[in-house]
């Protein structure tokens, strides 16, 4: 680095055609810009510069030294540009990996307004479930649902919306089979689950009065994905346990009815998640201050349970 200051210094004086003069573009005194070529000098083990009392000129070595000189020089005030261009506003690919229903459903139909507000930002993102190694895989953030304890220790978290969960099925349903008016009534419906790993008893759980509720439920489908489940409560199969980022204007327009309100899933959060470890760019700021901003502590989906609590 040392080298790199000296080699400036001589392409100023080059350039300058004079100790005073680069000083005086340097704002360094003549004295320490002339002690700098010399030590410079002295590193090469060879001369740069003829000196005389009226002039300085370029030795051979000096003038083919000072061509890399100054192309070092311009290259290193290109850096400077463009880091200071980054910083002035976002800019640049954005990699992100999203869930695969909350990336397609809620992220994505957002990208246009931010990519609009944005237009020197582009995005590159991932759809997958599977968990996923930001580093190793190059992603600048991820976009989860979770509870807080699964994060890992070495990442930060930015929760951006809430992941509520509503049990709900076609009006025509409840009209036919009931209404469950306690957590145990779902034992006699028929409850399209979602089976993530092969697990014998399926069961879903409260927070209610009594505390923390596990109610065992069974029917006639079961599939390790919510978009599906949704489509298939939307025809009458049978109550379905989902995020309302996903019901949620089913819940407004009326084609799904939600009931048990006044017990309480163990809810989640959908988060903004990236490396501790990792400087925060201007961009992938941008991004997650753009989904804070849209979603919001009520975002749209949830927009009729905001009114039901009266918020």
């Amino acid at each position: 680095m040392e080298d790199l200051m000296r080699m400036s210094i001589f392409a100023r004086v080059v350039e300058a055609k004079s100790f005073s003069e680069a000083a005086r573009r340097l704002r360094m005194s003549k004295s320490q810009v002339s002690k700098q070529v010399a030590n410079l000098e002295r590193s090469l083990s060879a001369r740069l510069l003829n000196r005389t009392t009226r002039r300085l000129s370029l030795t051979e070595i000096g003038a083919a030294y000072y061509e890399h000189c100054a192309r070092i020089v311009e290259e290193a005030k290109e850096a400077e540009l463009a880091v200071s261009r980054f910083r002035s506003g976002p800019r640049g690919i954005i990699k992100v990996n999203a869930s695969v229903e909350f990336g397609t459903l809620q992220v994505a139909p957002a990208l246009p307004a931010f990519l609009a507000q944005y237009p020197e930002v582009s995005v590159d993102m991932t759809l997958s479930d599977r968990p996923i190694d930001l580093a190793e895989e190059g992603y600048d953030l991820a976009i989860r649902g979770a509870w807080k304890y699964e994060l890992g220790l070495n990442v930060v978290a930015r929760e951006l919306a809430p992941s509520r969960r509503k049990i709900c099925a076609t009006p025509d349903y409840f009209k036919q089979y009931g209404v469950p008016q306690a957590p145990d009534d779902l034992i006699h419906h028929n409850c399209l689950v979602y089976a993530d790993s092969g697990s014998i008893v399926d069961s879903w759980s409260f927070v209610g009065s009594e505390g923390e509720i596990s109610v065992p439920v069974s029917g006639t489908l079961r599939i390790n994905d919510n978009e599906a489940l949704w489509r298939a409560a939307r025809g009458g199969s049978g109550i379905a346990f989902l995020p309302t980022f996903i019901v949620g204007q089913d819940l407004q327009q009326g084609v799904l009815q939600t009931v048990l309100t006044e017990y309480t899933p163990i809810e989640r959060s959908i988060y903004a998640i990236y490396l501790s470890n990792r400087h925060l760019s201007t961009k992938v700021r941008a991004f997650i201050d753009f989904f804070l901003a849209l979603y919001g502590p009520w975002p749209n989906w949830d927009q009729d349970v905001r009114l039901s609590e009266g918020r």
